[in-house]
């Protein structure tokens, strides 16, 4: 596969204005909040019907190795998944046989700086932000991820959906049980 031209970092990048990074910004921070809340309804709303949902998983290489790991869609990835896909994913929740999430897991995200860019396509934005995402499950179970996200998001009326997002963890094993999260 080809690399997404509209998730690479260019070399200089159009910024966006103050007003449309706050209100991008306020998206990210409001999308942070239903998933914290478990408001999937919420969040799937914010989701575009288009969606691509990618987090492909890292190896440690040396910086001589080349390797595209990020971009490469044929690699091994947690998540790569469409609308339908995240759909599928929630819907394993409402059946009761979700045993990971009986009890519930307690989120908190955490997301940091964010930048806001114009992508090639009109009304898109490509979005950079960092995240932290801690979980905490019956007594003692604790997990935190840690990362980057690059996201493009689309003008929708007043709102704005998330079209795209490619998300990069700094573990290169993931320890956690499962990975009942989203990020």
């Amino acid at each position: 596969m080809t690399k997404d031209a509209t998730l690479e970092r260019p070399q200089t990048g159009r910024s966006a204005s103050l007003e449309l990074t706050h209100a991008l910004t306020q998206a990210l921070y409001r999308e942070a909040r239903m998933l914290d809340e478990e408001n999937y309804d919420g969040w799937v709303n914010m989701l575009a019907e288009d969606l691509f949902y990618h987090m492909p998983g890292i190896e440690t290489r040396y910086r001589r190795d080349k390797t595209d790991q990020v971009n490469d869609l044929r690699r091994m990835a947690y998540y790569n998944d469409n609308l339908t896909e995240i759909k599928k994913r929630l819907s394993r929740l409402e059946t009761g046989t979700a045993w990971s999430e009986d009890p519930a897991t307690r989120y908190t995200h955490i997301i940091t700086n964010i930048e806001v860019e114009f992508s090639p396509t009109p009304g898109e934005y490509r979005v950079f932000s960092n995240f932290y995402a801690y979980r905490n499950r019956n007594e003692r179970e604790e997990d935190t991820l840690i990362g980057n996200r690059v996201d493009i998001w689309r003008e929708a009326g007043e709102a704005f959906h998330l079209v795209k997002r490619q998300i990069i963890l700094k573990h290169n094993v993931l320890l956690s049980k499962n990975l009942n999260i989203f990020l």
